[in-house]
């Protein structure tokens, strides 16, 4: 089992020691759920949370590695299409949001060094990351597919791990990404199982949103993008596919974490998956339709 398929319940009592706890009045979902973050109040995937705003996948480099990886993402735009970048040092990210502190705002960070989870038991996986923090550290934020999983609900189109509670399940793959500098690897995919027709509708809704990975990579047979067994994903949790139904596959920002376990930084911090960056920006600002 890959470390960060495993739930571990890290202790939260040093967020809630060293952050403020009033509520503020006339706050939007979006900034409830980065306050009850930040409290330690969540700590589990954000699929589902704050209806409307755009969630983020999160990336957070050295800035002599941030160069590389910035042109990997403009090289790989479906698996990374590019919401925010950070200045060196900076934690905050006002075009997102003027209260964000990258520090403290998901409800887990996986912690790499030299491509490789830190810390045993915990395999990387902590709550806050001010104590790792450097002067030097470049945040970029990645669109996410939970943003239009919105339009597919109020559309009627069913997203079953949402249904049933779990996050989505995610896949490495045999689909290859484009290189850039230090950085390369597969793409790692998401999966939705759908009947035909809704799997038509979600095409055309999710073409909409070209910013949190637009439309499919793949639909039906897994094995044709080298996944074996749905029940086995990499990240996230399995979820039932009917026999009426297809797997449909969307790139996902998971892929970045492939890119940092080959080039081996010797630091680097990313969202856990399923924990997302919740941001003001309104989904439907990122509709291009």
């Amino acid at each position: 089992m890959n470390p960060t398929q495993l739930v571990q319940r890290a202790p939260v009592e040093a967020k809630l020691a060293t952050i403020g706890t009033k509520t503020p009045e006339n706050e939007t979902t979006a900034q409830t759920a980065r306050r009850r973050i930040r409290q330690g109040q969540e700590s589990g995937q954000t699929s589902g949370m704050a209806p409307g705003f755009v969630q983020g996948n999160v990336v957070i480099l050295p800035a002599d590695w941030a160069g590389d990886f910035l042109r990997f993402c403009q090289a790989n735009p479906k698996p990374c299409p590019l919401l925010a970048v950070s200045d060196p040092g900076n934690p905050r990210l006002p075009t997102l949001g003027a209260d964000i502190d990258i520090r403290t705002d998901l409800p887990r960070y996986v912690l790499f060094r030299d491509g490789e989870p830190d810390g045993d038991p915990a395999f990387g996986e902590v709550v806050d990351i001010r104590e790792h923090w450097r002067d030097d550290f470049v945040t970029f934020v990645l669109g996410c597919s939970f943003s239009f999983e919105e339009d597919l609900i109020a559309d009627g189109v069913p997203v079953r791990h949402i249904g049933l509670g779990r996050n989505v399940p995610m896949y490495r793959t045999s689909i290859p990404c484009t290189g850039a500098g230090r950085f390369q690897s597969d793409m790692v995919v998401s999966m939705r199982p759908l009947t035909p027709k809704d799997a038509i509708r979600a095409i055309q809704l999710t073409s909409r949103f070209p910013s949190v990975h637009g439309a499919p990579v793949h639909f039906g047979d897994p094995r044709a993008i080298g996944i074996g067994d749905l029940q086995q994903p990499d990240f996230g949790d399995p979820v039932p596919v009917d026999a009426a139904e297809v797997p449909v596959f969307w790139a996902c920002g998971c892929t970045p974490q492939l890119a940092i376990r080959a080039a081996r930084p010797p630091i680097a911090i990313m969202h856990s998956p399923g924990c997302m960056l919740i941001t003001d920006l309104r989904n439907t600002h990122l509709s291009v339709i």
